[in-house]
């Protein structure tokens, strides 16, 4: 997978909040992408997406590793926009299975590569990895998504 320019993330970023669909705004990436620090690092047209995220102190469990739910955001905020990129059109995710496997270690940056599996008229079916700043595996996701028909509208 080709590691993305700053530009080359800028302009996938532009074509992201390009969707605005049956008079909605739709806000992509949405806020909570931007509150974890998300940044685009690679990205094959119609395959897959990697994004990286730091792991701060804010986003920790008692016992001081990421916790679950921070994990969970995480893969959705690499399914969603790869998603979004995939189908044109807005998803919404039917369900999300995550395999917790270590303990996510603040003040690191972990990678979240997520790939589709299947895409059909209705649903998309990806898979993700999330690694270490050494290529370590911490946890592995799967989800499907529905490709919403917003009457109305047309994505630009």
């Amino acid at each position: 997978m080709k590691k993305l320019s700053k530009e080359e993330s800028e302009a996938l970023l532009n074509q992201l909040q390009e969707f605005q669909t049956g008079g909605r705004n739709i806000i992509v990436p949405p806020p909570i992408f931007l509150a974890m620090k998300g940044e685009f690092v690679s990205y094959e047209k119609n395959k897959s997406l990697a994004v990286s995220f730091p792991v701060e102190e804010k986003d920790t469990n008692p016992m001081g590793f990421m916790q679950g739910g921070m994990i969970a955001a995480a893969f959705d905020n690499a399914f969603g926009p790869l998603s979004y990129l995939v189908a044109k059109k807005p998803t919404t995710t039917i369900d999300m299975n995550i395999q917790y496997i270590r303990g996510v270690a603040t003040h690191q940056t972990i990678v979240v590569e997520a790939m589709i599996v299947a895409k059909g008229f209705s649903t998309i079916h990806m898979t993700a990895e999330m690694k270490s700043e050494k290529g370590k595996l911490l946890a592995t996701a799967s989800t499907n998504l529905l490709i919403l028909k917003i009457p109305g509208g047309e994505s630009k």
